[in-house]
C-alpha cells in the first residue's frame, strides 16, 4: 500500500492530537489557556488532567488506534476477535500505551474488555450498556480507513464491526462508517466541504434499506445542518465537533488547538479532529516541534516498516 505525506498525515495527527489533548482534559472551556499558550507542556500554574503522565505521550486514544493498525497489518483484513484480543492486551498489559502505562480508559470500554476477558463473545460485549454512545470507538477508527482498499460498502462494513467489541449501539457504528468515508474522500484530495457531502451521499446511498441506520444518520447525526459540536464525549457530538474544525481550520495546528479549546474531552476531540486535518494537511503541515514532542514514535515506526 502506497504510504504518502497525507496517510502519514492521518496516522501522526491522531496520535499528536491525542497527546496534545491529554493535559487539558476535564477542563472547561474557559478554563483552558489561551490559543497562543497550547502546547504539549501547558503554562506554569495550569492545573493538568494526569499530572504524572509526560508531556507528548498519547492516551488510549491513539493506543487502541494502534491496536487497530496492528491488527489489520497482521490479518491482512479485519478481524474483530484479533482486534479484540489486542484491545484486551493494551487493557490489561499495556500493549501500545507509552511506557505500557494505560492512566485512561472510558468506562463503557472498561467493562466490555473485562467483560470479553471473562469470555463474552465480543460481538455482545459492546452491548453491555445498550444505549452507551460514548465517543471510544470513533477516537479509534481512522487505521481502518487508512488501510482499506475495498469499496465503500465494505468499508463501512468493517467500520461497523470494529464498534462492537466496545460500542456496540448502530449510533456509535454509524459515526465511525460517516468519519471513515469522510477521510477516504480527503485521502483522494477532496476539500473538506466536498468530502463530508460525499461521506454524507455516500453513505445514506448505503443505507437505503438499513432503517435503523438511515434513522440513526438522520436524527442522530444530523448531516443537512452546520457542523457544530461542544467537545463532550457523546459520539455525535465528537464528531460534529471534528467535521466542524476540519472545515473551520486553516492549518493542522488551528484545527487541534480549536479542540482543546473546546475544553472537555479534550484529547479526544483533538484525536478525532486531528487525524483528519492531519489528512489534510499532510504530515509536512504538523508542527515540527509537536512531532519531535511524541513520545513512542520508534514503536509505531517498526510498526510502518511491516505495513
Amino acid at each position: 500500500m502506497a504510504v504518502s505525506d497525507a496517510w502519514l498525515g492521518g496516522l501522526y495527527g491522531l496520535l499528536i492530537g491525542d497527546a496534545l489533548g491529554v493535559p487539558y482534559e476535564f477542563h472547561r472551556p474557559q478554563d483552558i489557556p489561551p490559543y497562543g499558550e497550547i502546547e504539549m507542556t501547558p503554562p506554569p500554574g495550569f492545573r493538568r488532567a494526569h499530572r504524572g503522565v509526560p508531556p507528548g505521550t498519547w492516551s488510549d486514544d491513539g493506543a487502541q488506534a494502534l491496536c487497530l493498525l496492528e491488527s489489520l497489518a497482521v490479518c491482512g483484513r479485519f478481524s474483530l476477535e484479533d482486534f479484540s484480543r489486542r484491545l484486551s492486551d493494551w487493557y490489561q498489559s499495556g500493549a501500545w500505551a507509552v511506557d505500557g502505562v494505560v492512566f485512561d480508559v472510558g468506562i463503557q470500554t472498561g467493562e466490555a474488555l473485562s467483560a470479553y476477558r471473562r469470555g463474552t463473545p465480543p460481538e455482545r460485549c459492546g452491548l453491555l450498556r445498550p444505549e452507551g454512545k460514548g465517543n471510544g470507538a470513533l477516537m479509534r477508527v481512522l487505521p481502518l480507513a487508512l488501510w482499506h482498499q475495498g469499496s465503500d460498502w465494505e468499508l463501512v462494513q468493517d467500520a461497523h464491526c470494529q464498534c462492537l467489541i466496545t460500542h456496540g449501539h448502530p449510533c456509535n457504528q454509524v459515526c465511525c462508517a460517516l468519519y471513515c468515508l469522510a477521510a477516504r474522500a480527503l485521502l483522494r484530495g477532496e476539500p473538506p466541504a466536498a468530502a463530508l457531502a460525499w461521506a454524507v451521499s455516500t453513505l445514506r446511498e448505503l443505507y437505503r434499506e438499513m432503517l435503523d441506520y438511515a434513522q440513526e444518520l438522520e436524527w442522530s447525526v444530523r448531516p443537512d445542518g452546520p457542523w457544530e459540536g461542544e467537545g463532550s464525549g457523546y459520539v455525535v457530538d465528537c464528531l460534529r465537533s471534528a467535521f466542524m474544525l476540519l472545515e473551520r481550520s486553516d492549518s493542522y495546528e488551528e484545527a487541534v488547538k480549536g479542540a482543546v479549546l473546546l475544553g472537555d474531552d479534550t484529547d479526544t476531540t483533538a484525536c478525532v479532529a486531528g487525524g483528519l486535518a492531519g489528512i489534510r494537511f499532510g504530515l509536512r503541515g504538523i508542527p515540527r516541534r509537536w512531532y519531535d514532542a511524541l513520545r513512542g514514535k520508534e514503536a509505531v515506526e517498526e510498526l510502518l516498516a511491516r505495513l
